[in-house]
């Protein structure tokens, strides 16, 4: 008898001691990353032809937040801003530049990553879907700044195209079974007929990339889930080429689009004979890929400690020949698009899920960056490992936990592409921003003269108030000085020149 309840002590002992260590085993994270999605391409937040049930109860179930900033209005540097927690004025990518053999200008090793901080905590760290921040030869590597895993396209050119030869698995070559791939840019065969669907035909592949990206991700999950994993989810999707499997295109054909094709006469990337169904479908497609996701960690009992984050990496492209984004309302009542600092091409959906943490249904104006979300993940899964000297993001914790943070003081923005540009946002309301600051073709007089925008009033930007609040503006320009480094591999010009002044 004494056997037996010996026996029985030791087994409540081990469950106790089980259910301790589920209960203090650090939160799972899921950061899954859009490509181009504009700010109102969701039906969560005003879209009424994409249809994306998934995100939308996504949003139902977590927080959304109406004034989030992605880290860059184009791909490589908005990645940096996310990785490194420090904003476009001191972070080592500030525009999107291509290297030999292949590749983006790489982030050095002396940067401190989040999956380098995740490692420290515990986590197993996985990336899949689209790097940009340094080939498998730099310093910029994935596997070499923090990741465990990495699959995906390690080249945003090699990403232009969703039916490639190959993926990037790790160090090695994955092989798609694509005869021939099929190239990211291209136009119609000579003579072919561009009001016959089958002028189309060479740009459709069979062997879609974004569908082993997700099933390797789905794995990565599956084989970690018995600990603390970070899952960092940069999918393609909807950047263009307009690539699409021919089933996916079916719910957005019965609809009847007048839906002229995309021949690309002048430029672009690929033709599509259904371009607006093609995008549509493709979002869609994203929407699929995400409810997997979900699924998953549902089926494996992870959805109670896994904070799931969606967001986009800039606003929609400016592409409009081949993505309609007038005919979708893709930015809605925004300024600017993909490659600006206006509102329409930074400002982008985000969604937050951490269920019994974040008031499911909730909404928030908090202007946040991605540059936060370094420090607000370290926040939220109490770690040991401080933030690292440098980095300019806040934490977000306290807006996520459904406490008052007050207002932000700033947020800062620089991009040396698209003519060069800076802005601030001054709390909610003030916005200021230059453009035109190295375009030559510019016919400005003065390339650092500031606009001034009243979001509260002025969403939109229409109307340039700088000359009625000049003190707002003088604040705007400290800020614009005080928050930057000149930056020898992404020159400014005229902005660099002003730093040094007086």
């Amino acid at each position: 008898m004494n056997f037996r309840i010996l026996l029985s002590a030791v087994a409540t002992l081990a469950l106790s001691f089980a259910l301790f260590a589920e209960e203090k085993r650090p939160p799972n994270i899921i950061f899954i990353l859009a490509d181009d999605l504009g700010y109102r391409e969701l039906g969560s937040y005003g879209q009424e032809k994409i249809m994306t049930p998934r995100l939308d109860q996504l949003a139902g179930e977590g927080m959304r937040f109406t004034r989030a900033y992605s880290g860059n209005a184009v791909c490589a540097p908005s990645r940096c801003v996310l990785m490194t927690g420090k904003h476009p004025g001191t972070a080592i990518v500030r525009n999107n530049r291509a290297m030999r053999p292949e590749g983006q200008y790489p982030i050095p090793d002396s940067e401190v990553t989040m999956a380098e901080l995740l490692v420290k905590e515990g986590y197993v760290c996985g990336a899949f879907g689209k790097w940009g921040l340094g080939n498998i030869w730099s310093e910029g590597d994935p596997n070499d700044q923090g990741f465990d895993r990495f699959f995906g396209y390690n080249c945003q050119g090699h990403a232009h195209s969703f039916y490639p030869a190959y993926l990037r698995s790790d160090d090695r070559e994955y092989p798609l079974q694509n005869y021939p791939p099929i190239p990211g840019h291209g136009g119609l065969a000579e003579g072919s007929d561009p009001a016959d669907p089958a002028s189309y035909d060479m740009y459709k592949g069979q062997d879609y990339s974004s569908d082993h990206i997700n099933d390797k991700a789905l794995d990565f999950i599956k084989t970690n889930q018995d600990k603390p994993f970070f899952l960092y989810y940069p999918s393609l999707i909807p950047h263009v080429a307009l690539h699409i499997p021919d089933e996916h295109l079916e719910p957005y054909l019965a609809m009847k689009w007048n839906d002229p094709p995309f021949t690309r006469e002048r430029s672009g990337y690929t033709p599509h004979f259904t371009p607006r169904a093609a995008y549509a479908a493709m979002i869609t497609r994203l929407d699929t890929y995400v409810g997997r996701v979900l699924d998953l960690i549902e089926e494996l009992g992870l959805t109670d400690n896994t904070i799931v984050v969606f967001s986009s990496d800039n606003g929609t492209t400016h592409l409009g020949d081949e993505v309609d984004y007038e005919f979708f309302a893709s930015v809605g009542e925004l300024r600017g698009l993909k490659g600006e600092l206006y509102e329409g091409g930074i400002r982008v959906p985000q969604i937050v899920k951490w269920p019994g943490k974040v008031k499911a249904g909730s909404v928030t104006d908090f202007v946040t960056g991605f540059e936060d979300w370094l420090p607000t993940l370290l926040d939220l899964i109490d770690a040991e490992t401080p933030v690292p000297d440098g980095v300019n993001g806040i934490s977000i914790a306290k807006t996520l936990l459904g406490e008052d943070q007050g207002e932000r003081d700033f947020l800062y923005r620089e991009f040396q592409g698209y003519g060069g540009q800076q802005s601030i946002w001054l709390g909610n309301r003030w916005k200021g921003i230059r453009t035109g600051i190295v375009d030559k073709r510019s016919k400005k007089k003065d390339p650092l003269r500031v606009e001034l925008y009243d979001l509260d009033h002025d969403p939109s930007e229409k109307t340039d108030v700088a000359e009625k609040y000049p003190e707002i503006v003088s604040q705007i320009e400290a800020l614009m000085k005080s928050e930057r480094t000149v930056s020898d591999i992404f020159p400014m010009g005229p902005l660099d020149a002003w730093m040094e002044s007086p």
